[in-house]
C-alpha cells in the first residue's frame, strides 16, 4: 500500500538523480526500490506529476525523457520531512 500510493515520491525521488524516459520507469524503480509497479500505474502518476507541474518532460531523438521541476524538489522535500515527522510520532 505505502509503494503504489505513494508512488509519486519513488518517482520524483528518481527523476532527482536523473532524467528518466517513461518506458524505462518500471525497470529503474525496481533497481532502486525493490519492487515493480504497473506500466499503466506508472505513466498515469507521471502524467499526473507533469499536469500537476512537479514533472516536465521533453522529446529527445524521438523519445520522451522526463525531469523534476523546481515545484517538484520542493514537493519531495516536503514529502520527506512529513514522512520523517511521521517516524519520529510512532517510535
Amino acid at each position: 500500500m505505502n509503494t503504489i500510493g505513494n508512488l509519486w515520491i519513488y518517482i520524483l525521488s528518481l527523476l532527482k538523480k536523473r532524467q528518466v524516459y517513461g518506458y524505462e520507469l518500471q525497470k529503474v524503480i525496481f533497481k532502486n526500490f525493490g519492487f515493480t509497479p504497473g506500466k499503466i500505474t506508472s505513466y498515469r502518476v507521471l502524467y499526473r506529476l507533469e499536469k500537476d507541474g512537479f514533472v516536465k518532460s521533453k522529446t529527445i531523438k524521438m523519445k520522451r525523457v522526463y525531469g523534476i521541476t523546481k515545484k517538484g524538489e520542493k514537493e519531495l522535500r516536503e514529502a520527506k520531512g512529513f514522512y520523517k515527522n511521521l517516524i519520529k510520532i510512532i517510535k
